[in-house]
C-alpha cells in the first residue's frame, strides 16, 4: 500500500509492514517526533497538545498510539475526541497550548489516515519545521521520560460547540439575514464529523437541515471527496426536497462543496470566489489561493479593486502568502476557504456561515449566483506512481519544452497560456502526478490535460 512522508505531517494506510504502510509502529515514532520537536522549541519539559480526529474506523486505536506515546514523552494531551481539522486549529489557541495533532486522512478513502501537525497558533507547520520532525524520526532521536515524569491525559467536550461560537461572533457573519431567509439545505457529511458541526451550525442560523451520510461512524458511503462524480445522491435530494442548495464536506471538515437547487455543481473551485465576493464586497482587500486554483477568484478580486496573488499547493504556503500580502481571505480552489478573521486555516463551518450570508443578503438562489460568476471549466486528473518513474526529470523536460510560454516552477509546473492553463505537480499526499487544467470551455480544458497526459506516457 503506501506511506507517505512529508512537511505537512505522515499518511498512509492502515496495516502491513512497518515503513511501508501507517503501521502502529509508524504512528508511534512520528508522534515520538513531534513530541521531540515540540520539546525542542518550547524548552517545556510538559508542554501541552490539543488531540482530534475525524471519524474513520482507524482513528480511535491511531488516537491512543499517538496519546500515550506523547504521556509517556512527558507531554500533556487534551483529548477533544470525534472533531474537525479546523475545530482542533481553533482549540489550540482558545486553550494556549504548544500545539495540536488531527487524526485524519482528509479526503483519502478510508483505508487510509494520517497525523496532521500543529504549531501553537494552530496553523500547519512550515517546509522547515517537518523536515526537522522527518529528520528526529527517521534518526530515532526522540526520548522518552521516567515514570514519575510522564504527562497527562484529559478528555474535554464541546469544542465544536466553542467552535461554532467563535462562527457566529464573526462581523460579517449575517445571521437575521440568514434566519429572515428560511434556508433549507441538504447535508452531506460523508459519515464524519461534519455530520456533526454542519447541522449544529445551521440550526443555530435558523436553517432547517435535511440530513444525508450525518451519522459519525466511518463508514464513507461514496469517496470522500466532495467530486461531482461522487455527489449524485445528494444531487438527487436536493431536487427531491425542493432544498435551496446543498452543502458537502469531506471527512475532516475543512473543504466545502456546494450544489445548487437544481442539482448541479455550485463547483468546489467556486466556493471561494462566492465568500470571497461576499467579504471583499463588504470590506476592501487582497486575495490569495494556489496555483492550482481558478482565476475566478483573480477576475472576483480585481472588481472589488484588490489585488491577487498564488502560492504554491499547500494550506501553509497560501496562509504564508496571504501574511505578506495582508490578503482578507483566500484559501484552495478545492472548497478550501482561509479567512484570518477567525483563524489560518482551511474552515468549512467559516465557509457556510459566509456563503449564507451572502445568499440572504442577495435574496438570490444559488444557481443565479454561480451563473453570475466567470465561467472558467477545469479538469482534475492524475497518473498513478511508480518507483521508476522520476518526476523531477518529466516536469524539467516539459518546463524545458514550453519555455517560452508564462511558465512557473515555484511547485511543479504551470504554464499559462492565453486562455487556459495546466498545471503538473507531484502530490504531497498521494503517490500521484497531479494534472490540472482550466479553460473556457470542459471540452478544452480536457483536451489539455490529454495532450499532456500523452506528452508525459512518453517520457516515461
Amino acid at each position: 500500500m503506501a506511506l507517505i512522508k512529508s512537511i505537512s505531517g505522515i499518511r498512509g494506510t492502515i496495516g502491513g509492514q512497518v515503513n511501508n504502510n501507517l503501521t502502529p509502529i509508524d504512528a508511534v515514532k512520528f508522534a515520538a517526533a513531534y513530541g521531540m520537536w515540540l520539546k525542542n522549541i518550547t524548552n517545556k519539559e510538559n508542554p501541552t497538545i490539543i488531540l482530534g480526529r475525524d471519524a474513520r474506523k482507524s482513528g480511535k486505536m491511531i488516537s491512543s498510539l499517538v496519546a500515550n506515546s506523547l504521556v509517556g514523552m512527558g507531554i500533556h494531551v487534551v483529548d477533544i475526541g470525534l472533531s474537525t481539522t479546523p475545530t482542533v486549529e481553533i482549540a489550540v489557541t482558545l486553550d494556549n497550548a504548544d500545539g495540536g495533532i488531527i487524526i485524519t486522512a482528509s479526503h483519502n478513502p478510508k483505508e487510509w489516515n494520517a497525523l496532521k501537525l500543529l504549531n501553537n497558533k494552530g496553523e500547519f507547520l512550515n517546509a522547515k519545521e517537518g523536515e526537522n520532525i522527518l529528520m528526529i524520526a527517521e534518526m530515532d532521536a526522540y526520548n522518552f521520560v521516567e515514570v514519575d515524569f510522564l504527562g497527562s491525559y484529559r478528555r474535554k467536550k464541546n469544542y465544536i460547540d466553542r467552535h461554532i461560537e467563535e462562527v457566529l461572533k464573526l462581523k460579517l457573519v449575517d445571521i437575521e439575514a440568514i434566519k429572515n431567509a428560511n434556508f433549507k439545505v441538504i447535508v452531506d457529511a460523508v459519515n464524519s464529523t461534519g455530520g456533526i458541526a454542519i447541522p449544529a451550525l445551521l440550526k443555530k442560523l435558523g436553517v432547517e437541515c435535511v440530513e444525508l451520510y450525518c451519522e459519525p461512524n466511518g463508514e464513507f458511503p461514496h469517496n470522500p471527496e466532495p467530486l461531482k462524480e461522487h455527489l449524485g445522491d445528494i444531487s438527487e435530494l436536493v431536487v427531491k426536497e425542493k432544498a435551496d442548495f446543498g452543502i458537502v464536506v469531506d471527512p475532516d471538515v475543512d473543504r466545502l462543496a456546494l450544489v445548487c437547487e437544481d442539482g448541479s455543481m455550485f463547483g468546489e473551485e467556486y466556493t471561494l470566489v462566492a465568500c470571497a465576493d461576499y467579504v471583499l464586497g463588504k470590506t476592501k482587500g487582497n486575495t490569495v489561493s494556489n496555483l492550482s486554483s481558478s482565476r475566478a477568484l483573480r477576475d472576483i478580486t480585481k472588481k472589488h479593486g484588490g489585488s491577487y496573488e498564488a502560492s504554491a499547493v499547500g494550506e501553509v504556503n497560501v496562509v504564508e502568502l496571504m501574511k505578506n500580502t495582508n490578503a482578507i481571505i483566500g484559501g484552495e480552489g478545492n472548497g478550501g476557504i482561509i479567512y484570518p478573521e477567525s483563524h489560518y486555516g482551511r474552515d468549512s463551518l467559516v465557509g457556510v456561515a459566509l456563503f449564507l450570508s451572502h445568499l440572504a443578503n442577495l435574496k438570490i438562489s444559488c444557481k443565479t449566483l454561480r451563473n453570475s460568476y466567470p465561467s472558467y471549466y477545469m479538469s482534475k486528473n492524475k497518473i498513478e506512481l511508480t518507483p521508476k518513474i522520476n518526476v523531477d526529470n518529466i516536469l524539467e523536460t516539459i518546463a524545458s519544452t514550453y519555455k517560452n510560454e508564462d511558465v512557473i516552477t515555484i511547485d511543479g509546473v504551470k504554464i499559462n497560456f492565453e486562455t487556459e492553463w495546466i498545471h503538473l505537480r507531484k502530490s504531497n499526499t498521494e503517490p500521484i502526478i497531479r494534472i490540472y487544467t482550466e479553460s473556457t470551455t470542459q471540452k478544452s480544458a480536457d483536451d489539455l490535460a490529454i495532450r499532456f497526459i500523452s506528452e508525459i506516457k512518453k517520457l516515461i
